[in-house]
């Protein structure tokens, strides 16, 4: 569980060494999509990287899943743009598994729904991508539930994720985690840290979390960072869970792995989520 983060993320040099100890610690499924990257230039740079990654790592990783997604730009004004063309999504999907240098893409995610197509287009796009080899597998992002039941229809099972922000200050979409725990998807809260971690998702004025939530508080009491509380607390919700942290530093990652090893029991549980 590790995104390959956003534009603005780590330089190659401390990139690499991140990328290095998630793989270490047992880190098994990347996130990253074309659009994340260094310069407004440089479509798929993060792609490159974690190819480049995963190839010094050998065998090791042969078991990585890769999720990379497309539908989406950086200009370089600070703005994101939307792009659900089908012809679109086929040339991005294409261009993405080049640069992964796979022959069948993972994961493929349709990144945020585009106003200006029709949904079912952009997710027919998909499913005639899985169907000439290009991607094993499909996921959505930026969803709401009728358009994740309209996909299922569409792909059937193909249709294996959906990665949504949520956080413990962003909660508005436990009603796709729910749906997601129903009909047996996994579903990827992005940013999951928020209100415990600033994220790059924030505001630019947004201050660090003060150190007195009741995530702050149990991880005291653990002997822990609140950090790996909130991701352990990410787990316990469903077991169709699975975060997607992001990390500049190898610490942070070794950080956010050991999450999956910290059992939180029903009374610390009820102490983070009172009232459900």
């Amino acid at each position: 569980m590790a995104r390959d983060g956003t534009g603005g993320g780590p330089r190659p040099d401390g990139g690499a060494a991140a990328r290095r100890a998630a793989l270490d610690a047992g880190v098994r499924l990347i996130d990253t999509a074309d659009c994340y990257q260094w310069h407004a230039d440089e479509l798929g740079h993060n792609e490159r990287l974690v190819a480049r990654a995963l190839a010094a790592y050998g065998s090791g990783a042969d078991d990585v899943l890769v999720a990379t997604k497309g539908g989406r730009g950086r200009p370089g004004d600070g703005t994101w743009t939307v792009h659900g063309d089908p012809r679109h999504l086929r040339r991005a999907a294409e261009a993405s598994a080049a640069r992964l240098g796979v022959a069948a893409i993972g994961l493929y995610q349709l990144h945020k729904p585009d106003p200006a197509v029709p949904f079912a287009d952009s997710v027919g796009a998909l499913r005639d991508l899985a169907d000439a080899g290009t991607i094993r597998m499909v996921g959505l992002s930026n969803v709401d539930p009728d358009q994740i039941r309209t996909a299922r229809e569409i792909l059937g099972p193909r249709l294996v994720s959906v990665q949504n922000r949520f956080s413990p200050a962003h909660p508005t979409t436990r009603d796709t985690l729910d749906l997601c725990t129903a009909l047996g998807l996994a579903f990827l809260p992005w940013s999951p840290l928020g209100g415990i971690s600033v994220s790059a998702v924030d505001d630019p004025g947004t201050t660090t979390p003060p150190p007195d939530t009741p995530f702050h508080a149990l991880a005291r009491d653990r002997g822990v960072s609140p950090q790996q509380i909130c991701l352990a607390w990410h787990l316990a919700l469903s077991p169709v869970v699975i975060p997607i942290p992001g990390a500049r530093r190898p610490a942070s990652i070794r950080d956010s792995a050991a999450a999956a090893r910290l059992t939180l029991s029903q009374a610390e549980l009820a102490r983070l989520s009172p009232g459900t």
